[in-house]
């Protein structure tokens, strides 16, 4: 299987689909959601996103789903293009797939011995060997510790340094080894993990695609209309919490003269939807994965 979808039934049965209406699967990947949703569409129509060239070739052949193939970023001007402004609903399933870490060439895995990629879109120049060895120290830190919330970011950061000085770092497993070097005993596979989540939301620039995607979600989104998003880490999850919550990625609650909360958007969740134990079974993706619904006021 390319990619299990997470969340699956939770997702589309909050999401509220209606037979007659436009959805967007922002986060195509294998075609798990968007084939459910599908399933729930009559004369309905379905725009499906993905900037992996791989995802395209599970692009269905049915008059009602249309693929395209760039980062949801664009979302706004790729709906306007085919026409389908409004829309009735959007869900995004964020982070990496199954397949792309299964790919050692990708360069996503800290087990399979691999280039150090990490690009989603392998037609930017931009690859984690880049970052690795052009990065001056300090910015190495700083994606570490904040997009990786790693505590010893500098001491990785500077045994990076002192590496390249003798050799380029070009593959996964001699990034690895140097990690593990600052690993607490018994974390390492968590540490590891850490490291190469925060190259690949900076050679993807995960974040800033994340705000603007929010953005653009109220924009093209109707009245009553439904955004459901899936996160697996919580950098994801604060900001589309705070966005869902008081309208701002600042979480700052913005109030009228009766006290009421300033925000755009409904809770459809109160709290975040997770996983159940079987599916975690089934699924170890699942453990770590949130999902937030709200709906445009």
């Amino acid at each position: 299987m390319y990619h299990r979808p997470v969340l699956l039934n939770e997702s589309i049965e909050l999401l509220g689909i209606s037979p007659g209406g436009v959805y967007v699967d922002a986060t195509f990947g294998g075609g798990g959601h968007s084939r459910e949703i599908l399933n729930k569409l009559e004369n309905g129509r379905l725009i499906a996103f993905d900037q992996d060239e791989d995802a395209s070739r599970n692009a269905f052949e049915d008059p009602r789903f249309t693929f395209v193939g760039h980062n949801f970023r664009f979302l706004k001007n790729f709906l306007r293009l085919h026409k389908q402004v409004p829309v009735d609903g959007i869900l995004a399933d964020l982070g990496i797939s199954s397949h792309q870490i299964d790919v050692p060439a990708r360069g996503f895995s800290t087990r399979a011995e691999g280039s150090l990629d990490m690009r989603m879109d392998r037609r930017k120049p931009i690859t984690a060997q880049t970052i690795i060895n052009l990065h001056q120290e300090g910015k190495l830190v700083e994606i570490f510790r904040v997009y990786g919330e790693i505590p010893n970011s500098k001491k990785l950061a500077s045994r990076i340094i002192a590496a390249r000085k003798e050799k380029e770092i070009t593959s996964t497993s001699e990034l690895v080894a140097i990690a593990k070097t600052c690993a607490e005993r018994g974390k390492e596979n968590k540490y590891l993990a850490q490291v190469f989540q925060a190259l690949r939301i900076e050679v993807n620039q995960e974040m800033e695609v994340l705000e603007d995607f929010l953005k653009q979600c109220l924009d093209v989104l109707k009245s009553n209309g439904r955004l459901a998003v899936i996160s697996y880490h919580s950098l994801e999850d604060k900001m589309v919490k705070n966005y869902f919550r008081t309208g701002n990625f600042e979480g700052e609650l913005k109030k009228d003269f009766y006290g009421n909360v300033l925000s755009p958007w409904k809770m459809v969740t109160r709290k975040a939807v997770v996983a159940g134990e079987q599916e975690i079974e089934e699924n170890s993706r699942a453990r770590s994965a949130r999902l937030r619904v709200a709906e445009k006021v």
